[in-house]
């Protein structure tokens, strides 16, 4: 069965983008979010078994909603997605719970590749 995923990101085209690596790799995107408030109300109704999150968004960052998410959930598994030169906020994120990140613009085989071992984790 497909591992069940949400997609957090406050920009469309990333959303879509991640979506179609997502669902070509056999995963089922479940939800997806703009902000980190919708965010976690979404994961608390749906639980997804992954959830890649941006951290720069509106209404809630990422490492507000990761907070709240690893409270709901200590073994979520939550990957963070970072444009660089947001390495202290990536190595922040990890010290909350993130399990890896993925840098922005998006390289289709890395995310397949940190998709699959999270998954398998």
């Amino acid at each position: 069965m497909a591992k069940t995923v949400m997609i957090v990101d406050d920009a469309l085209f990333m959303r879509n983008m991640l979506r179609g690596i997502l669902e070509e790799e056999g995963f089922d995107v479940v939800a997806e979010a703009a902000d980190g408030a919708d965010a976690v109300l979404k994961y608390r109704d749906l639980r997804p078994e992954i959830v890649t999150l941006d951290i720069i968004m509106p209404v809630k960052n990422g490492i507000e909603a990761l907070r709240e998410i690893m409270a709901i959930n200590p073994q979520a598994r939550v990957i963070i997605c970072s444009a660089v030169g947001q390495e202290s906020l990536v190595q922040k994120a990890q010290g909350v719970g993130a399990r890896d990140f993925i840098l922005k613009p998006f390289n289709p085989d890395r995310v397949k590749e940190v998709m699959r071992r999270v998954a398998g984790e």
